[in-house]
């Protein structure tokens, strides 16, 4: 078992129920070592943020998580943690190997978007400010018209 403070899923019965129970799932299926904790401790917070969404860890060296490792979306993986993203029990996203928070989060909110209309992306310059990336946007369009002039 793990040793995490996510849910467990232990059995391929387990993770049947589960996705056909829930319809937001995600399964962190993995080890404990250094590139599947910080993933653990990621959904751990996500948990309490992310209420619709229901959060599970599965030990990857279980027989059992082969409902996991046979899956075709995780075909060709090379690294763990496995995460895997189910809606109404399908697979709508899977990722391998260490990933950051707002990598989550960015699949969370592409995948289990509570009907919230998405805002316009607004560009960003180099250092990911969307403000500067804006104005400066405006300037050039009005460098460009008082050039046209």
């Amino acid at each position: 078992m793990l040793y995490t403070n996510l849910k467990h899923i232990e059995s391929a019965t387990d993770h049947a129920q589960i996705i056909s129970e829930h319809e937001n799932v995600v399964i962190v299926c993995g080890r404990m070592g250094p590139m599947c904790v910080p993933v653990y401790r990621i959904a751990e917070e996500l948990e309490r943020e992310y209420n619709h969404v229901k959060f599970f860890d599965m030990e990857f060296d279980n027989p059992e998580s082969q409902v996991i490792r046979a899956l075709p979306e995780v075909r060709g993986f090379m690294g763990i943690p496995f995460t895997i993203y189910y809606k109404n029990g399908e697979v709508v996203k899977a990722t391998s190997g260490i990933q950051t928070k707002a990598q989550i989060i960015g699949i969370l909110d592409n995948e289990y978007s509570e009907a919230i209309a998405p805002s316009p992306a607004l560009p960003q310059n180099r250092e990911g400010s969307f403000d500067s990336a804006t104005s400066e946007n405006v300037s050039l369009k009005n460098i460009s018209s008082e050039l046209a002039v």
